[in-house]
């Protein structure tokens, strides 16, 4: 407007997989991996800080033996185990569902 003259635009580019306009970025199982260590490492700390917090003795008795030990480190054995029966549990299932798959006849695709 000022009689000055203006640089030329630059010519516009098809956005590449790094420069996408506007759109998130693409979800990898790299990415997702890096995510999932991060929250473990956070936990794991939040779970040292919670057994080091605890180190007041408790007796523990458990079919006939009979003992003391940190209340932090029974209250992580207690957590694992129940940990544990979840696991068991949701395998169970997922082996009975995948045998009721095997088991159903294929349905004809149109």
């Amino acid at each position: 407007m000022n009689g000055e003259p203006q640089p030329a635009p630059e010519p516009s580019r098809a956005p590449g997989p790094a420069q996408s306009a506007g759109r998130r970025p693409m979800v990898t199982r790299a990415g997702m991996a890096w995510t999932a260590t991060i929250a473990a490492l956070v936990l794991l700390i939040l779970l040292i800080a919670f057994i080091v917090q605890n180190q007041d003795s408790a007796r523990v008795r458990f079919f006939g033996l009979d003992g003391t030990i940190s209340l932090g480190i029974a209250l992580l054995i207690a957590a694992v185990g129940g940990g544990v029966l979840v696991a068991v549990a949701g395998a169970v299932r997922i082996i009975q569902l995948r045998a009721r798959t095997r088991r159903a006849p294929a349905t004809p695709r149109p």
